[in-house]
């Protein structure tokens, strides 16, 4: 798969520009990406009232030229009761974006997830400031 376009979250959950050039048209490389973020936005941790994007489990995602996604990504921790069906969510919220190809959704734990990955929606949402 070319890894041409990657999108990584940040602390603060904001996307960084893609690195390298894409066969993409920027304007289509842009919408893909808002749509998928958007997406990401509608999956919550059934136990947090906040959505994955803002509590910091989305690590990258890698559009390629094909217009494949790949998402890494974490839980809040290894035994998190949705280990099993967060990634199957993860992969339908983000094949429902029009003009996106196959979705994989890789799980890690390297770095292991902790508060300070949340944005700053996530902390006001949870009392954490």
């Amino acid at each position: 798969m070319d890894e041409a376009n990657a999108v990584e979250a940040t602390e603060q959950g904001a996307a960084e520009a893609p690195a390298e050039v894409s066969a993409i048209p920027p304007e289509e490389l842009e919408r893909l990406t808002d749509d998928i973020i958007a997406a990401l936005k509608s999956v919550y941790d059934p136990e947090i009232p906040v959505d994955i994007y803002e509590l910091g489990l989305i690590y990258k995602v890698d559009i390629s030229d094909d217009r494949d996604v790949v998402i890494d990504m974490t839980l809040t921790a290894p035994g998190c009761p949705v280990a099993g069906t967060m990634p199957v969510m993860v992969e339908d919220a983000v094949r429902s974006v029009e003009g996106v190809g196959d979705v994989r959704v890789e799980m890690t734990f390297d770095p292991p997830w902790d508060p300070s990955r949340m944005s700053d929606e996530a902390r006001v949402a949870l009392n954490m400031y």
